[in-house]
């Protein structure tokens, strides 16, 4: 299927559909795993309207952007979880509530 049959109405309707439960899941959950896949989610979904509009454009400037968010989103989720697993070693636990690594 061809990008140009589909509206790009429906692209920015499913980006923000993503986005919003990536929000969703960021502010209401409280385990860091599944923070940093909502993260992934939300970053995922702005990728979608960047590689909607290069093609409903004709450019190829928001592909190209992608790419760099992509490399972005590769290196924040290996320190992200290299913070998780350095966390639980400490805590024993990987709830975002019940750590308080900034408490003296």
């Amino acid at each position: 299927m061809n990008l140009q049959s589909v509206p790009l109405d429906w692209y920015l309707i499913v980006a923000a559909a993503l986005f919003t439960i990536g929000v969703i899941g960021v502010v209401t959950r409280r385990n860091a795993i599944i923070v940093f896949m909502a993260i992934e989610m939300m970053l995922n979904s702005v990728n979608l309207v960047f590689i909607s509009f290069a093609q409903f454009l004709g450019d190829i400037t928001g592909q190209i952007f992608v790419l760099f968010v992509m490399a972005v989103a590769a290196g924040e989720a290996a320190i992200g979880l290299a913070i998780v697993l350095a966390l639980f070693r400490n805590k024993r636990t990987v709830y975002v509530d019940e750590v308080n690594v900034l408490k003296w």
